[in-house]
């Protein structure tokens, strides 16, 4: 009995103290399966059980959004993905990943794990696109799809998109990000151009969201902000079943023919879960 008592002892006499390192590894990793992913990585430096446990395949599933497999088919055409594990892949998949041709893109917020897909204006219906008396496409470091529809003027403005998708349970916001005036660079500064701004003030424009399960949300709002990026919110849906394919349809129209509009860039639209919010995309 007295052998038993000096093992709880420390050499200098006073009771051992627990430390980190006595954690089994097992437990630390069920710990760490309620952290969000960045405090996840974070205790992973703290010692080598702790890096240890963030590595197991259970904490990172859980993360994965549950359609993951339908992501690595649709998006990722790299058969190398296959094969990675839990804590990788998701990685790879907060890595922005083009697909459909380049004209989307898809990608997991770090913090949270929630989907995010943006679709750029090259992968959009707009009417007119093709009359460069209407539009042009000009190339811009201030998209991430390196390309923007300007309207220089038009009378009947309508841009519309959809998209199929398995949207993991959960409510979802549609956003389009827009930009008054015509911006470029000169002597390495920032420039824009707002001469050719005109229309936006006298009828607001329409967005309008539908989905393949009957969801429908509509707003409305005056343009604004000449000179800046804006990020318009388009409506909210819910994803009731993971497992089904749902088609998104959005639109921006302004087709009240009693005046023309323009100077307008359109960039992109985004779709994100609604927990992530605008700024994101600003």
């Amino acid at each position: 009995m007295g052998a038993s008592f000096s093992g709880c002892v420390s050499d200098s006499g006073g009771p051992l103290q627990p430390r980190l390192d006595d954690i089994p590894e097992s437990c630390v990793a069920l710990v760490l399966m309620y952290l969000d992913p960045p405090d996840i990585c974070k205790l992973a430096r703290l010692n080598r059980a702790f890096r240890g446990a963030s590595l197991a395949d259970f904490i990172w599933e859980s993360k994965l959004p549950s359609t993951y497999k339908f992501i690595m088919e649709k998006v990722l055409e790299d058969p190398s993905v296959m094969v990675l594990g839990k804590k990788d892949l998701y990685a790879r998949l907060c890595r922005r990943s083009p697909f459909d041709s380049g004209t989307k893109e898809f990608w997991l917020d770090k913090r949270t794990g929630g989907i995010c897909l943006a679709i750029s204006c090259k992968g959009l219906k707009i009417t007119g696109i093709d009359d460069r008396r209407y539009w042009n496409y000009i190339s811009t470091d201030e998209s991430r799809f390196q390309t923007v529809a300007y309207l220089q003027q038009i009378w009947w403005l309508e841009v519309e998109g959809d998209i199929d998708f398995q949207f993991p349970s959960g409510q979802y916001s549609v956003y389009f990000r827009l930009h008054l005036g015509k911006s470029s660079k000169r002597l390495g500064r920032r420039v824009c151009n707002t001469d050719h701004i005109h229309g936006w003030d006298i009828k607001p424009v329409r967005f309008q969201l539908t989905t393949s399960d009957g969801q429908h949300a509509v707003s409305q709002c005056y343009l604004d902000s000449p000179g800046n990026w804006a990020v318009y919110y388009v409506g909210n849906f819910i994803s009731n079943n993971s497992n089904d394919l749902m088609k998104i349809k959005f639109s921006l129209t302004q087709i009240d023919c009693t005046h023309i509009k323009g100077g307008l860039c359109v960039d992109s639209v985004f779709i994100c879960s609604s927990e992530i919010g605008s700024k994101e995309f600003e």
